[in-house]
């Protein structure tokens, strides 16, 4: 998969921890406040993490299903952002649909991976290429600090080519 300059740049941004907070300020205030990180981008994988604490905890002394859900949604949606390249994209994209599995209490930190760049990668080229509404569910899992899986996640997002006028 090759990425564009556009493409490239981004990726660059969103491995910078500096540049991910000042994007986080401007657009993502709640990844900002519950201290969501980006680990690592790539264009096949995306590694998020966030810390059980005070903010992010509920009252069965592990971390909150939104909080969680969150840091899994940072994982694929920055693989969505990658592939329209970026937020003047010609390509909209939203979430339309989310299935989660919570299989152990998470008491530290969690780090949630995705894989799925290849498929973000054709599902936008086939939206470009057809100018219609394209779907894509992937998954992403999250573990914890003794890589034990603490609960799965799939994502359906839904892309489509702008009516530019």
């Amino acid at each position: 998969m090759d990425l564009n300059n556009k493409q490239q740049l981004l990726l660059k941004k969103l491995n910078s921890r500096f540049l991910f907070k000042l994007v986080s300020i401007a657009k993502l205030p709640m990844a900002l406040i519950t201290g969501l990180k980006i680990e690592e981008i790539t264009p096949s994988i995306c590694k998020t993490r966030v810390n059980y604490g005070y903010l992010n905890k509920n009252p069965f002394q592990s971390t909150y299903f939104a909080v969680q859900s969150m840091a899994a949604e940072l994982s694929t949606g920055s693989l969505a952002l990658l592939y329209v390249g970026g937020f003047n994209s010609d390509v909209s994209f939203i979430l339309t649909g989310i299935k989660a599995n919570f299989l152990k209490k998470a008491k530290d930190k969690t780090f949630f991976i995705c894989k799925e760049g290849e498929a973000f990668h054709n599902t936008v080229k086939e939206a470009r290429r057809t100018k219609l509404q394209t779907i894509i569910t992937v998954s992403t899992i999250g573990f914890n600090n003794q890589g034990e899986i603490v609960s799965e996640f799939e994502f359906t997002w839904s892309f489509k080519v702008r009516d530019i006028k």
